[in-house]
């Protein structure tokens, strides 16, 4: 079952996902020696990242990769590896540059989707058990911090899209976002599902009628719920939260 976990602003709620984060991290250095962990994008996850940064001790054993990126260079105000760059990854402590695998957005959808493919499938060697709507087992990121867009959609998988239909591959290219820019890499929804843990971080009022549709019955109409729900982890502030009263 899903845990949600409401802060009163979004400051808190960073400061809870930073926490949360850290603590999967650490896990899954104690268990398997190696932490895997997928950084999204865009502007709510700024300070979680900042904050991330400094809450771990040592990121000697975290491996990092990204959920999703536009296709644009690095140095690119809308790219998500700037973001992480700027925020987390210049000052982690003990990160090696080898430990960072970047989204090649410059090379467009087609051939970053590929690119990068070939690198998940032979950087994430331990494979996840297979659940009901996924063909094989897939190989295991352990932990994903995801966003939430206002039409649900999670990644650069959005409502209704082809991509949802993925089942083989772990990174898709996408030409057609609605959302600008429309070229895009993305992981794809079997990958996130086979994920050991999902940590989405959602603040704002804007943002509640997609918690509210996330948390509901699974669609494609809500990419988002159709992550799975026993690993996710949702940390909202008291604005995106749908249901604050049962709290």
């Amino acid at each position: 079952m899903t845990r949600v976990t409401s802060c009163s602003d979004a400051e808190g709620a960073a400061a809870r996902a930073a926490a949360e984060a850290a603590r999967g991290l650490r896990d899954a250095v104690r268990d398997r020696g190696i932490a895997h962990l997928a950084l999204s994008g865009g502007s709510g996850p700024r300070l979680a990242y900042e904050l991330l940064r400094d809450e771990l001790e040592s990121w000697d054993a975290v491996e990092v990769w990204f959920v999703d990126e536009r296709c644009v260079p690095p140095e690119h105000e809308q790219s998500n590896f700037r973001l992480a760059r700027e925020t987390l990854l210049e000052g982690a402590r003990g990160l090696a540059s080898e430990r960072v695998h970047r989204m090649r957005g410059e090379l467009g959808p087609r051939e970053g989707a590929s690119s990068y493919e070939t690198e998940l499938r032979e950087g994430l060697t331990a494979p996840a058990a297979a659940s009901a709507g996924d063909s094989e087992p897939v190989p295991a990121l352990d932990l994903a911090v995801l966003g939430i867009g206002p039409d649900a959609h999670v990644a650069s998988l959005f409502p209704d899209a082809p991509t949802l239909e993925e089942r083989e591959l772990l990174c898709l290219g996408v030409s057609d976002s609605p959302k600008p820019p429309p070229e895009r890499i993305t992981l794809s929804l079997p990958l996130l599902r086979a994920a050991r843990r999902c940590l989405m971080l959602a603040t704002g009022a804007e943002k509640q009628s997609a918690v509210e549709a996330m948390l509901g019955e699974p669609s494609g109409h809500a990419p988002a719920s159709l992550l799975r729900r026993e690993r996710l982890v949702v940390v909202l502030d008291d604005a995106a939260d749908p249901t604050p009263q049962a709290r």
